[in-house]
């Protein structure tokens, strides 16, 4: 999402006019759900995706229309054979999509990038709003507790608040809101950065997760072999504390090269208020594990925080960083399910 809205900003200064192609609703079976974004820029590339396959070949055709008439607009694919509008899709569902024209002579469109980009770069949760007005979005803007409500004053605060929530929400009536999370405050740390960590590193990030990874390795804790992580971290695994502090907004993954390095990180974490906390492990480590817990962490210390075994691959573990957003009704990252 970051490198989408940097390549947006770098095209304005250049002096060209891009199109962001978002999902407003989809409903029935579709590859993308609401809050994926595709641009679409002068010289017909294309970064982001709002699902493939048909949607997205209409889509940048569509994109390109309105890069030449400068006006943005919203249009229906729908996804059932033999339906209107049908574009040769049989997933079953129908999505809408907003297509908005960004003018490099604009300075409000170029504030409304930096913006969205200060809040990508930042650690709190963030929303983008938009109005719609008989059917065409007339206003767009962010929102965060720091900044309130900017760009646009579409929305009264109260009004909003009740919008504000884990997914996308859209209030039907005329004018019309849709509100999707942009941001949440928070990171997902990744404690051992061997080969299961590298591989989560990028699967996390594609979900909007903002990943850093901790090793006491030099070898390994190095910033090139994690290009998506937005840190690297060489430290003793003995006093994490040193380099770090987990708050409730933060998820713990464990998967140090050794069970003892593991434990001292588990307990470690379970001390904090972290949101989330698992360890990698066979069914006979995690049986050890709990027993070690017993033993050394007090139950009050263990039911404040739970301890979770994480799954063996790292799709599995997206999900289930995923599911604990859900539980929680924070604001969630990019579908994982949808996006893979």
């Amino acid at each position: 999402m970051k490198a989408l809205f940097t390549s947006m900003l770098q095209a304005l200064a250049q002096g060209e006019g891009v199109v962001l192609c978002s999902i407003l609703a989809s409903s029935g079976s579709t590859p993308r759900g609401a809050g994926a974004k595709m641009a679409v820029f002068a010289d017909g590339h294309t970064e982001g995706t709002v699902g493939g396959g048909a949607v997205e070949l209409e889509s940048g055709k569509l994109a390109m229309e309105v890069l030449k008439t400068k006006q943005s607009l919203v249009h229906g694919y729908c996804l059932t054979p033999n339906e209107v509008a049908d574009i040769g899709m049989i997933c079953g569902g129908n999505v809408t999509v907003f297509f908005q024209y960004f003018d490099p002579q604009a300075e409000a469109d170029t504030a409304l990038l930096r913006g969205i980009l200060e809040l990508l770069n930042g650690n709190q949760n963030s929303w983008l709003v938009y109005r719609m007005d008989d059917g065409c979005v007339s206003a767009m803007g962010t929102y965060d507790e720091a900044h309130g409500l900017r760009f646009t004053d579409c929305i009264t605060p109260d009004e909003l608040r009740p919008m504000l929530r884990a997914d996308a929400v859209t209030k039907k009536g005329e004018p019309r809101y849709y509100v999707e999370p942009l941001t949440r405050a928070g990171y997902a740390y990744i404690f051992g950065g061997g080969h299961v960590g590298a591989a989560l590193v990028p699967v996390l990030a594609s979900v909007d997760f903002r990943v850093v990874v901790y090793d006491n390795r030099p070898d390994f804790a190095k910033p090139d072999h994690y290009p998506s992580a937005e840190q690297v971290i060489l430290g003793d695994y003995l006093d994490i504390g040193a380099h770090l502090t987990l708050t409730e907004n933060d998820y713990v993954c464990i998967m140090t090269p050794g069970h003892q390095a593991d434990r001292a990180v588990l307990l470690q974490a379970m001390r904090t208020d972290a949101t989330y906390i698992g360890c990698i492990g066979s069914r006979k480590k995690i049986a050890a594990t709990n027993a070690f817990l017993m033993e050394n962490g007090s139950p009050e210390l263990r039911s404040r925080v739970p301890y979770l075994a994480l799954p063996n691959t790292e799709y599995g573990v997206a999900r289930v960083l995923q599911q604990v957003l859900r539980q929680k009704g924070c604001v969630c990252p990019a579908d994982f399910t949808k996006a893979h």
